[in-house]
């Protein structure tokens, strides 16, 4: 079983690589819903979350952000507060990522975040959500980025 976890996990990596989390054309998204600022209200966020949702809730202490991307590209700028979980790594890193919280998974452009959270939903895991366009829409939409 290991064997076979892990064959999927590289293969999951060249797949990956190969597009670099570069895809141009636009992500389908799920119809977004109206998500309360109020910190108190249960979360119900699709699938794929644009990044305003995002910003609306990532302090919330049932949500975390997971950076997929590699360890220099989150140099470069990420997400105030996000978490960095490199994509070769989740498979060996599932115990850090909670159960009992929302999971939003991001990269440079949604494609790596996308196959991580097909990944997780996998494994188990009923809470994740990919967030629409990456650290690049983030950017665009003119979002804090850290270094």
């Amino acid at each position: 079983m290991k064997r076979i976890l892990l064959i999927f996990v590289f293969g999951m990596m060249l797949v990956g690589t190969a597009v670099a989390c570069g895809a141009n054309e636009p992500a389908t998204t799920d119809t977004q819903p109206a998500v309360s600022a109020d910190l108190n209200e249960i979360l119900s966020l699709p699938d794929t979350v644009d990044v305003q949702t995002v910003a609306t809730v990532k302090e919330r202490d049932d949500v975390i952000v997971l950076d997929v991307r590699e360890q220099w590209e989150y140099d470069e700028g990420h997400i105030p507060g996000v978490t960095l979980i490199p994509m070769g790594e989740v498979s060996s890193r599932l115990s850090e990522i909670p159960t009992d919280k929302e999971v939003i998974v991001t990269c440079r452009s949604g494609n790596r975040s996308g196959q991580i959270t097909d990944y997780l939903r996998q494994q188990g895991y009923d809470n994740v959500h990919n967030m629409e366009g990456g650290i690049l829409a983030w950017e665009a939409a003119g979002f804090e980025v850290e270094q």
